[in-house]
């Protein structure tokens, strides 16, 4: 439940772009209740959006280790820079 500025981007990023997860709803008074929290979690973990989660989470993960490897774009950046600071 998104409580900050960055906090609703992030939310809808991470269940309606990403897809790595699921939106729970609060009530009036801004408490998400169990039995909400409890659908989220049957639904990630027995539902057929659970399958579409874990799928895309394995991805993003997979991209992220590429990425830090050597030679990743990471790996790259994160050179360069030291190389671009050692240059100054």
């Amino acid at each position: 439940m998104p409580q900050w500025t960055d906090q609703t981007r992030n939310a809808k990023l991470v269940a309606d772009v990403w897809k790595i997860g699921v939106r729970v709803t609060a009530d009036e008074n801004g408490i998400v209740m169990r039995e909400e929290i409890a659908a989220a979690v049957n639904e990630v973990m027995q539902g057929d959006g659970g399958l579409v989660i874990r799928r895309n989470a394995m991805k993003w993960k997979d991209l992220a280790v590429e990425a830090v490897d050597e030679g990743g774009s990471s790996d790259s950046n994160v050179t360069e820079l030291a190389m671009e600071l050692l240059r100054t």
